[in-house]
């Protein structure tokens, strides 16, 4: 870890776009311990059997058939940030279009060089914004377990989803609070899994995300005539109702499914949350992870009314097709939903 050499990518920052991406990555690992993936042999059968039995588990449970990708990825710290800079540049790429073609593809903007800034100012902009991408990368570097990644906004269509679990996090996380690492290592799995039996259950899913993400961009940059009007309310509360049913599924189907004692773990991961000092409370309201907290929270509640009412396959009918989603009223009124979709 070199927090100088951290700073200084970020002031070197260059080239034509909002964010200079290398260099935002190579801030975030130069500002991160690695931490370390020495596996034992132990450890590595570990991981396998905890995705193995997850599978097998869920899929019994939920009454759902669904693949887990064919590798999974056991990472350190440095390793994620690697992984997941794409997607952040993906979600970028319209506002980074924008910044390099003001006028929009309408020509409703004024793009003489009298009227875009000077060349100082977006060299100031491009650093700050590198400075915050890399701050991001690293704060979650430093805090995510495992993810499911289903690729949303890949280049490739067909490109295969991803299940990654950073190590050194977990056996740090299971030490601070004090559980047995296999157990919480086991917890995690399932509960990665589970996004990956959703997206398997919803093939429609990624691209339903994908086009509420794009619309809510285009937006916010005047795409497809906008002019910049603002984020398109519309498909950020579908995407937010999405993302609350995505995470209140996968917290109710893992507790049910999970084959071991699990309420300490809930409760203690609960608090680490919602818990930490300033410095992380701050780090997670800009980086919107309250609101993550939230669509727990939420989610969870709607599909423990409708699994107790009905059963876990019937939660599971949110994900036949895209109109079984539950609104954003519906979440809070689990009897509505049950009504008009009657699984």
């Amino acid at each position: 870890m070199d927090i100088l050499r951290s700073v200084r990518a970020v002031a070197e920052a260059e080239g034509p776009g909002v964010v200079d991406w290398d260099r935002a990555a190579a801030a975030a690992r130069d500002a991160t311990d690695p931490g370390s993936i020495a596996l034992t042999d132990a450890e590595r059968a570990g991981y396998a059997a905890d995705v193995r039995d997850a599978r097998s588990r869920l899929a019994e449970v939920a009454g759902i058939e669904f693949d887990v990708p064919d590798t999974v990825e056991v990472q350190n710290r440095h390793h994620w940030i690697d992984a997941s800079v794409g997607t952040f540049r993906r979600v970028m790429d319209p506002i980074e279009a924008a910044a390099a073609d003001p006028g929009g593809p309408d020509g409703t903007f004024d793009v003489t060089p009298a009227k875009r800034p000077p060349a100082f100012a977006r060299d100031l902009s491009r650093v700050a914004n590198t400075g915050s991408m890399a701050f991001a990368l690293g704060f979650l570097a430093r805090n995510v377990l495992g993810q499911y990644d289903p690729l949303l906004l890949a280049d490739e269509p067909d490109a295969d989803h991803g299940l990654y679990f950073v190590h050194p996090n977990i056996v740090a996380v299971a030490s601070a609070l004090d559980v047995d690492y296999p157990r919480f290592r086991r917890w995690i799995a399932f509960h990665e899994v589970t996004h990956a039996a959703e997206f398997g259950a919803a093939p429609w899913l990624p691209e339903y995300l994908e086009s509420r993400v794009e619309r809510g961009v285009e937006g916010m940059v005047g795409g497809a005539g906008g002019a910049g009007r603002g984020l398109d309310p519309d498909a950020f509360a579908e995407l937010q109702a999405a993302m609350t049913a995505v995470e209140g599924y996968a917290e109710v189907l893992m507790d049910r499914a999970f084959d071991g004692e699990y309420a300490d773990l809930r409760a203690k991961l609960d608090e680490r949350r919602g818990g930490g000092g300033p410095v992380r409370r701050l780090a997670q309201r800009l980086l919107g992870l309250g609101l993550k907290r939230r669509q727990y929270e939420r989610g969870a509640a709607f599909f423990r009314h409708v699994a107790d009412a009905r059963g876990v396959e019937a939660a599971g009918a949110v994900w036949e097709r895209p109109e079984n989603l539950p609104t954003a009223g519906e979440i809070d009124d689990p009897e509505a939903w049950l009504v008009r979709v009657d699984p």
